[in-house]
């Protein structure tokens, strides 16, 4: 190939890559906070297991609102709802991590998409019984003995907010969401969330917490253009 036509084949391939960075290449930002007193949450009592209180140096509370100093909202669930391009993503190879030290879930809810691996762990030297409770995806009911320190779990269906839950110790909770897209996030610590690389449209974003009713918001994006999009959650029946 002459010089002439190595120029051409890359200013077309740079063109090309300059239009896909474009084309994917809006944001949106946020937080999500809690308007409101701070619910009191009972402690939870790990006596039955006495290995499970080995993990803990304290008192330890349940997981189904979690809030910063400044009523920040943390494990909040935001995807992109409607608006989304009809096409095929590529799957990661690289698993979701589901860890269970401490006879806690962590994460207590999570986003992965269609055959993406799951990766379950146990930590803990005890019994675990990992029991999802999915409706559209098969339900697995499966026993970690303390020898079996991980498996492998994944998912064909897109499918939200369905419970993953411990059957040995009541209070482990865990909320799946199986997505075809990889437009989504789950607050911090801090209640923050990004959604990056996306392409221009109009997009309806939603919050989902497992207590609370979800919240929805409408925005439209330019190529290239951040959004904030914040979200504000409140106990039921406040006006």
């Amino acid at each position: 190939m002459n010089t002439k036509k190595l120029v051409k084949v890359g200013v077309f391939l740079g063109l090309q890559l300059i239009f896909i960075s474009t084309a994917f290449s809006a944001s949106i930002t946020g937080q999500v906070i809690y308007d409101g007193k701070k619910p009191k949450l009972r402690p939870i009592k790990m006596d039955a297991d006495p290995i499970c209180l080995t993990h803990h140096s304290g008192e330890v509370v349940g997981q189904s609102i979690t809030l910063g100093e400044n009523n920040e909202m943390a494990n909040v669930f935001i995807h992109i709802a409607e608006g989304v391009p009809n096409k095929d993503y590529p799957t990661p190879t690289e698993p979701v991590v589901l860890d269970q030290k401490g006879c806690m879930y962590d994460p207590p809810i999570f986003g992965i998409q269609v055959g993406q691996p799951l990766k379950i762990l146990n930590p803990d030297g005890t019994l675990h019984n990992v029991h999802c409770l999915s409706k559209k995806n098969p339900e697995f009911n499966l026993a970690m003995p303390k020898f079996r320190k991980e498996t492998t779990k994944t998912f064909k269906e897109e499918e939200f907010m369905f419970q993953i839950k411990c059957d040995v110790h009541p209070w482990m909770v865990t909320y799946g969401n199986v997505l075809k897209h990889p437009f989504y996030n789950v607050t911090g610590d801090d209640g923050k969330f990004t959604i990056d690389n996306l392409p221009a449209g109009t997009y309806v974003i939603e919050a989902v917490q497992q207590r609370l009713d979800p919240k929805r918001v409408s925005v439209t994006l330019a190529e290239g253009e951040t959004k904030e999009v914040n979200f504000s959650f409140s106990r039921p029946g406040k006006k």
